[in-house]
């Protein structure tokens, strides 16, 4: 077993980038306390694919262990998960938090419908992603004009995650003005 400590990988969403909202904040946050985060800036944010980003992860990650944790955010999320799904018979990574994560989409104009099909219509494995990881937190906010609450559901059915909903936080991207996202640190510190 390799010892590299204690790794985050916060992987951003669509449209996104690493220096947005919340990721800077909880970079610091983490590194202060010791653990190695990277912030990879994923491949054509502007039309993610499965495979691209997936890919992505992989080879950012390298070789993952029980101290390895993901943070999500949106499309993000999509990836870890099918990162994990891929993953060998017996590897294991300690955990994931899902800031907006989801199954379904609502509130898509046409081209992002597009964009979203193969994400929302390539099934996830989820019995097998639990073979990989089984502490997940998937956080919502209660205004969010993409991500309904029926995903808080899906979560809890399908990962047994535990769930948290904020106030008024919309999808907690850069426009939303979300800086500091305390409860996506606590999640992290609860893991490890």
């Amino acid at each position: 077993m390799n010892n590299m400590g204690k790794r985050v990988y916060i992987i951003h969403g669509w449209d996104g980038y690493p220096e947005e909202g919340w990721f800077p904040w909880l970079k610091k946050e983490l590194e202060e306390r010791g653990f190695a985060v990277q912030v990879p800036p994923m491949p054509h944010p502007e039309k993610p694919t499965i495979e691209d980003w997936v890919s992505c992860v992989s080879n950012v990650v390298g070789e993952p262990d029980e101290e390895t944790y993901f943070v999500g955010h949106s499309m993000g999320n999509q990836a870890i998960l099918r990162y994990i799904e891929g993953l060998p018979a017996g590897a294991k990574v300690g955990g994931a938090v899902f800031v907006a994560g989801f199954f379904e989409l609502t509130g898509l104009d046409e081209e992002e419908q597009k964009i979203a099909k193969p994400w929302l219509e390539t099934p996830i494995d989820c019995t097998k992603v639990k073979q990989h990881a089984n502490k997940f937190v998937a956080i919502f906010s209660d205004n969010d004009p993409f991500v309904s609450l029926r995903n808080k559901e899906l979560m809890e059915q399908r990962l047994g995650a535990k769930t948290i909903v904020e106030k008024g936080k919309g999808h907690f991207s850069g426009d939303d003005g979300v800086k500091e996202l305390p409860s996506v640190l606590r999640a992290v510190l609860e893991f490890s």
